[in-house]
């Protein structure tokens, strides 16, 4: 392992036909995207406006308890810092070179191929198309079955509505789908959808290694279609017809709705509301792009491990594109790294400035609080910890470092997005191996698993004063159940000394706790990092 980039491969099923093969393909795919893709970015440099959403109202009361506390406005941008310049001034290089990085951080986004290819987008079209049909069969026979009256089982319909990193135009190849069953009132979650759904679903050829899970905060069903990976939570309305391409910001729809549906649809209305607020989509599209690959490279993106997801860097990329929406992407990447390295942590972050706001207890005491900008109650929630507030945080001011000399000469944004390098900061490793006889047993152990982080991670923190949690997911090709490996960086102290067994004791307390699957195999032990396999 020698940094969070590698991704986990059997190595005995690579053959180097299929390797060479799946190159020239990705080269391909590469190169035709390059062409239409740099094209309609060098527009970039004078954007066009488009009006925004005047007709958004957000005086919606969510259906939970909310403590009433009023916040000051998000604090001003910080001062900038010193820029290195030549004197006397030279105006036109200093735009040179602005024009230069932004160029190059455009070349550097096919190079890495973020874009996925024609191909896959129409595939992905498909799958989406096919499962709204398959909803739309679903809701009359659910009429059915609650015996509604002929004429209003022919007019009810349910519909499916996109929304996170594929919602907002920003997925990558082989990333899943966030999809939202909505549907009308009389269609219960327990039955309806989690067994009447589900069973039409699995039936279909197309679909593959689906189930449900029910005790996450926000319920869902998780399956292949043709391939593609599927997230479907649930949300009903209280209407009898679900328009295809519902409005979901309409305050109408949101009447009387029950918990959980309000907070299937957070995801939902916090896209289409940024993509309304975003001056110019395909430029803020760009710019979340690249920073979403750079929490990724340097191991801080990932909510179950404490770290930012993706409503967080959509939030965090919106806030800085909104204020400085006529400078290039050099300049939205720099100003990105200023803002938030010298922000006021845990001054929250919210999108409507100076509005009062309302937030509940279990956020006050956020490391990091960012709040949804469909709706003044709502907040991103976060598992940040202690640990990895500070990696956060010296991430952000590693990339203000890096990124502020506007005419360093030797630059490279592949330094800006060089994987972290976990064997040389950490000399010892927590290994967590999780294990199940079959895969879709192992998908279902992990997913759980990996919900219950966060307490294993305070438990380190507390005994060990620090913990890295990284996001990469590992497999060992040498066992013969299928398996998924961690490895956290543990930092020296005066006591290395780690119980292992009790620490794993302990977390199995906290995964046993409301699991209602066949458990998996958990096993833990401390590397060090010349342990480490490479």
């Amino acid at each position: 392992m020698q940094n969070a980039a590698i991704k986990s491969v059997n190595v005995s099923s690579l053959k180097t036909g299929s390797a060479q093969q799946k190159k020239s393909k990705k080269t391909d795919r590469r190169s035709n995207f390059g062409k239409r893709f740099l094209s309609s970015c060098m527009e970039f440099q004078s954007p066009t406006s488009r009006p925004t959403r005047s007709d958004v109202v957000l005086n919606h009361h969510p259906p939970f308890p909310i403590i009433h506390q009023f916040l000051l406005p998000p604090p001003p941008l910080p001062t900038p810092s010193t820029v290195l310049l030549p004197v006397p001034f030279n105006p036109s290089l200093f735009f040179t070179m602005d024009n230069q990085r932004s160029i190059s951080l455009l070349q550097f986004m096919v190079d890495e191929g973020l874009v996925p290819s024609v191909e896959e987008e129409d595939k992905r079209k498909s799958v989406i198309r096919k499962l709204k049909q398959v909803v739309s069969s679903w809701i009359k026979k659910v009429a059915c079955l609650h015996q509604l009256p002929d004429h209003q089982i022919a007019v009810t319909s349910a519909t499916v509505l996109t929304y996170g990193s594929y919602g907002l135009g920003v997925h990558s190849s082989g990333s899943d789908i966030d999809a939202l069953c909505v549907a009308p009132f009389f269609a219960s979650i327990a039955e309806d959808f989690f067994i009447v759904l589900h069973d039409m679903l699995k039936r279909r050829p197309e679909v593959s290694y689906i189930h449900c899970v029910k005790s996450a905060k926000v319920p869902l069903m998780r399956f292949k279609f043709e391939g593609v990976s599927i997230d479907l939570p649930y949300a009903r309305l209280n209407v009898l017809y679900v328009p295809e391409n519902v409005d979901i910001l309409n305050p109408f729809f949101m009447r009387n709705i029950d918990d959980t549906s309000w907070k299937s649809l957070s995801g939902v209305r916090a896209n289409k509301y940024i993509l309304h607020l975003v001056p110019n989509i395909e430029k803020f599209q760009c710019i979340l792009r690249c920073l979403k690959l750079w929490a990724k490279r340097r191991g801080v993106y990932g909510t179950l491990l404490g770290y930012l997801g993706g409503v967080h860097m959509t939030v965090l990329a919106a806030y800085v594109f909104l204020r400085h929406p006529d400078a290039t992407l050099n300049a939205l990447i720099m100003h990105f790294f200023q803002t938030f390295a010298f922000w006021p942590w845990p001054t929250p972050v919210m999108l409507q400035e100076g509005m009062l706001t309302v937030i509940d207890g279990i956020e006050t005491r956020s490391y990091m609080p960012i709040f949804l900008p469909s709706s003044r109650y709502e907040h991103c929630h976060t598992s940040i910890t202690k640990s990895t507030f500070f990696r956060i945080r010296s991430e952000f001011l590693r990339g203000h470092e890096m990124t502020k000399d506007i005419l360093k000469p030797d630059f490279l944004w592949d330094n800006v997005f060089e994987p972290f390098p976990y064997t040389e900061r950490y000399s010892r490793f927590l290994k967590i191996c999780l294990s199940s006889p079959n895969h879709y047993a192992l998908v279902e152990w992990v997913g759980w698993v990996k919900s219950r982080f966060r307490g294993l991670l305070l438990h380190l923190e507390a005994t060990q004063g620090f913990c890295d949690p990284n996001p990469t997911e590992y497999v060992d090709s040498e066992k013969t159940e299928p398996n998924v490996i961690f490895y956290w960086g543990l930092k020296s102290n005066k006591n290395n000394f780690l119980d292992i067994d009790s620490v794993k004791g302990e977390f199995m307390k906290i995964i046993k706790n409301g699991y209602e699957g066949s458990p998996g195999r958990m096993e833990m032990s401390i590397l060090l990092a010349s342990q480490l396999p490479n």
